[in-house]
């Protein structure tokens, strides 16, 4: 039996918990970090790579950067769905080093790729569907992570690995703007572009965009495999997972984080696109970043309230916020005669962002507590043992809803920036998306009240 695999796990157990399962569990989950931030960073590269391509000679329509920036979120939400079960069958040390390698494909890919402005778009389409791998990632270790603490701690852990996994959109649109500027690799790296705009002319390292992450890859890809475990408690077939799709819950809560962290992943996408297009005077490279940075950072304060104050509550007003945010960009964006207010329309993207991250902590945190509930209300009154099976069948069955979720709402990260592109194309502006999404909030706002957060709720949580 390899040393790495836990036979025993009783999170729910306070000496056991005490004794040996944090320290382990933790140990974890600071591992699965940084991997989940690599992963959200090689996911959503694209973003930043498509505004710099006309730049130095890349010959592509601005549909077809659209579409470059937008392929990641429907590959990565497609693999999401397989990633979502791989946990169970392979084990979460496996499968983490698994597909923290897979990211380096992608990395090496359009390192090389982007050196040559001859290189064919279907390459492109190519390397942007790779990126889905990064994608993936998230369905796996958010479902490994679950298995590891107990359920008045889930919510903690979970924001905790999204939280801060979610960082990696900020940082990839932080860090890609700094370090193409340089040959930081010096003749590893490949020699530079022009850039060429607007008689301005200077040399870009675009290839550094993918680069950049190869070596964080490959260390954290050991890391994972010297230092996180596999569970015992936490096998299970696809068969024996595949029970949630009978489940109501599966699919309401889909739904639900289809509004928080769909919106999240879609707005970072499509936020420098946006910018670029309604604020043409404003460089989205300088902004693009702190939309994803406010809803990582809010992921994480929104598992630790969600904690205290329940889930179904903050995701109910979370939502409120949300739509109250994008009035607030509607009125802000140019329209008609109007040339619209930057400053505006960029503090109320923040506030929205805000509300994403809150909203994806407390779904997550709604999750194991539904599904702990209702198995255990099965279970009540048929025995100590039964008792016990229930609560391993609930992490099991929640474990496959936070992947499976989590693949359904990654295909934001595809429909908002399309639909921002289907609006400009159709009346002119982004506002006919927008009033879309206000009113898919409201739908949101409907089942979490009704499903979740009322004087008794079927499954208050």
């Amino acid at each position: 039996m390899s040393k790495y695999l836990i036979s025993h796990w009783e999170p729910e157990t306070p000496t056991f918990w005490v004794s040996k399962g944090k320290s382990t569990a933790n140990r974890n989950l600071w591992i699965s970090i940084p991997a989940l931030l690599l992963a959200f960073a090689v996911w959503m590269v694209w973003s930043v790579v498509v505004v710099n391509l006309p730049n130095i000679g890349f010959q592509y329509s601005t549909n077809q950067l659209f579409w470059l920036a937008a392929l990641p979120g429907l590959s990565g939400a497609t693999l999401r769905i397989f990633y979502s079960f791989m946990v169970p069958i392979f084990g979460g040390r496996k499968w983490t080093t698994i597909s923290t390698a897979s990211l380096m494909i992608p990395a090496i890919g359009i390192g090389f790729a982007v050196q040559d402005p001859n290189t064919g778009y279907p390459t492109m389409l190519v390397l942007a569907l790779l990126c889905g791998f990064g994608g993936g990632n998230f369905a796996s270790s958010m479902a490994n992570i679950s298995f590891f603490f107990p359920k008045a701690q889930k919510g903690y852990a979970l924001g905790m690995n999204a939280g801060l996994g979610n960082l990696g959109v900020s940082v990839v649109q932080f860090v890609v703007p700094l370090v193409i500027t340089a040959g930081i690799f010096g003749a590893l790296g490949g020699d530079p572009q022009t850039w060429t705009k607007a008689g301005e002319t200077k040399q870009m390292w675009l290839q550094n965009a993918g680069f950049i992450w190869v070596p964080f890859i490959a260390m954290t890809t050991v890391a994972a495999w010297l230092g996180m475990n596999d569970l015992a408690s936490a096998s299970a077939s696809f068969s024996e997972q595949a029970v949630i799709f009978k489940r109501k819950h599966n699919w309401l809560m889909c739904w639900l984080y289809i509004g928080t962290f769909g919106s999240f992943i879609g707005y970072s996408a499509g936020f420098p696109m946006l910018i670029k297009s309604q604020f043409p005077d404003v460089n989205p490279l300088q902004y693009a970043y702190l939309g994803p940075l406010v809803g990582a950072l809010a992921r994480v304060a929104g598992g630790w309230v969600s904690d205290k104050l329940g889930g179904a509550v903050v995701t109910f007003w979370t939502f409120i916020v949300m739509i109250l945010a994008v009035i607030g960009v509607i009125s802000f964006l140019p329209d008609g005669g109007s040339a619209g207010h930057f400053n505006g329309f960029f503090w109320m993207f923040m506030l929205l962002f805000a509300g994403t991250g809150v909203g994806n902590a407390s779904t997550f945190r709604m999750i194991p507590v539904i599904f702990m509930t209702e198995r255990q209300r099965a279970a009540a009154g048929k025995g100590a043992r039964a008792e016990a099976q229930a609560i391993v069948d609930a992490n099991k069955e929640a474990a496959a809803v936070l992947g499976f979720s989590s693949a359904v709402g990654a295909y934001g990260a595809f429909f908002i920036p399309k639909s921002y592109g289907t609006s400009i194309a159709m009346t002119g502006g982004p506002i006919a998306a927008l009033w879309c999404f206000i009113a898919f909030y409201v739908t949101c706002i409907a089942i979490t009240w009704w499903c979740y957060s009322r004087k008794n709720a079927p499954m208050p949580c």
